[in-house]
């Protein structure tokens, strides 16, 4: 860090979805252990940039602070970061804000990003119960089984992925690493699997699953580690015999 008693910080800011971006500097007093959600935190206490203008608190979004619920995923230094967890005194500076390029933009570094909720419910990303009466216990699952779902059950929606992928865009429509992977877990879930061919036709269609290029920025970029590539080649497997199944039944 330049100077171990401030903090810089240049955030794109943008009043409306149809109005012109435009870029603010503040300029903050460091405290040990700060983030950028607090450094946020700070300019909407205080409002003033670092021309010592008065201005509006910045718009973004963030909720759990731990790194659980996904919600503050924005540009941090040009990458896909968690605010909660990027950590001001591991940052060059002066530290840059930006909102994710890939969603609508609703304001400053807040982003519409419900179109992973679409592909979430356009591959049946649940496990279907009827609700209607106690159905008792579920099907046993071996650790072996459990241990290999569990990773995947640790997304957190950021769609962190999804801003790094060259293939995520509104002319592939990819669904992108994040549904994909929700897939797997799933079709490995003995409830899940009832849903199993009609999750895999999904991804047949456009902006399906052969519309990944396997540039692997997914799997290098998501903050929970999630085996992601790894779940694109078992679900690409899954999707291919299903179709190769389906072929020969017509």
């Amino acid at each position: 860090m330049a100077n171990s008693k401030s903090v810089i910080l240049k955030i794109k800011r943008q009043q409306t979805p149809e109005s012109k971006p435009y870029w603010e500097e503040f300029e903050l007093s460091y405290r040990p252990g700060m983030n950028v959600t607090s450094a946020l935190m700070d300019i909407a206490a205080k409002p003033v940039t670092r021309q010592g203008k008065p201005t509006t608190p910045v718009t973004y979004d963030s909720n759990c602070l731990e790194e659980i619920c996904g919600s503050c995923a924005m540009l941090i230094n040009g990458q896909a970061k968690m605010a909660c967890s990027a950590l001001i005194a591991n940052l060059k500076q002066p530290i840059t804000l930006e909102p994710f390029t890939k969603f609508p933009i609703i304001r400053d570094l807040a982003v519409d990003r419900s179109v992973l909720f679409e592909n979430l419910k356009r591959v049946k990303a649940w496990v279907p119960v009827d609700g209607t009466y106690d159905l008792g216990c579920g099907p046993r699952q071996s650790s072996e089984m459990q241990e290999e779902a569990y990773p995947l059950s640790n997304c957190i929606s950021c769609t962190c992925c999804m801003e790094a992928c060259p293939q995520f865009n509104d002319k592939t429509g990819f669904v992108g690493a994040a549904t994909i992977a929700q897939v797997r877990l799933f079709n490995s879930h003995p409830t899940g699997s009832a849903l199993k061919k009609e999750r895999l036709k999904a991804l047949m269609g456009d902006g399906g699953i052969q519309e990944c290029g396997y540039a692997q920025n997914c799997v290098e970029i998501c903050p929970k580690e999630l085996p992601l590539t790894k779940s694109i080649a078992a679900v690409g497997g899954q999707v291919m015999w299903q179709a190769i199944k389906d072929l020969f039944r017509t």
